[in-house]
């Protein structure tokens, strides 16, 4: 399948700042670098949405029909520039109406590390192909990890401000 040698051949660099324990007043940063390699990518055609997944990575997904829905973690790949990276407020759901937020308020696409997550209703696996309802990534977008969604660890009992609720 030729999606196979398009991931195998791409990976990421994510870079992960720690603030080591000094004083609040002077914090020092180190820099580590964890590599992320796609086990897969999005394809939308003729009506079905699947994430089609490297064939090294079909072992991978045993047990997983065992599921209703699965967290598909994906790579926001086409904001990847260092400008996009370096926004960290925006507009929520891209209108100029709301007020600025910080994008670990938001699920905007451009923040500094293009880590996307979406919860899908999973329809079947075959193989290495797994048909899902929806997603909310593009086409080709690179899937970096899956977990199964389990209620009990996953669900919460949340509150949220006003404006997430209001039409995008």
């Amino acid at each position: 399948m030729r999606y196979s040698c398009l991931v195998v051949a791409a990976f990421f660099v994510v870079s992960v700042w720690f603030i080591s324990p000094t004083s609040a007043n002077n914090q020092q940063i180190s820099s580590k670098h964890f590599v992320v390699y796609p086990i897969g990518q999005v394809d939308k055609r003729d009506g079905r949405t699947t994430i089609i997944l490297d064939k090294n990575y079909q072992a991978g997904l045993s047990g997983l029909d065992g599921f209703s829905h699965v967290l598909v973690f994906y790579w926001f790949d086409r904001n990847d520039t260092p400008q996009e990276r370096s926004i960290l407020q925006v507009h929520p759901h891209g209108n100029k109406q709301n007020p600025l937020k910080g994008v670990f308020a938001t699920r905007a696409p451009v923040r500094p590390n293009l880590i996307a997550l979406s919860l899908c209703r999973i329809i079947s696996i075959r193989e290495n192909v797994i048909e899902i309802d929806q997603i909310d990534a593009f086409p080709n977008s690179p899937v970096i990890d899956l977990k199964p969604y389990v209620p009990s660890v996953d669900a919460a009992h949340a509150s949220w401000p006003e404006w997430v609720d209001r039409e995008q």
